[in-house]
């Protein structure tokens, strides 16, 4: 099981105490869903949940 916090704004998974993504600080160890993104501007799954940076999200997050 994959465990860690993510960010509460792009929901992008996180290791140091900013987000590299969007800069935010407000972190939730509560998610459901893990999704890899290679390549942003050719995924259709990107496209709907709004990722434009290749990483490890989670789909949902509270």
């Amino acid at each position: 099981m994959v465990k860690g916090k993510v960010c509460r704004n792009c929901r992008r998974f996180v290791e140091g105490n900013k987000c590299p993504v969007c800069g935010q600080s407000s972190f939730s160890r509560s998610w459901k869903g893990v999704i890899v993104i290679n390549d942003p501007k050719e995924s259709e799954v990107a496209k709907t949940l709004g990722i434009t940076v290749p990483g490890k999200y989670t789909i949902w997050v509270k």
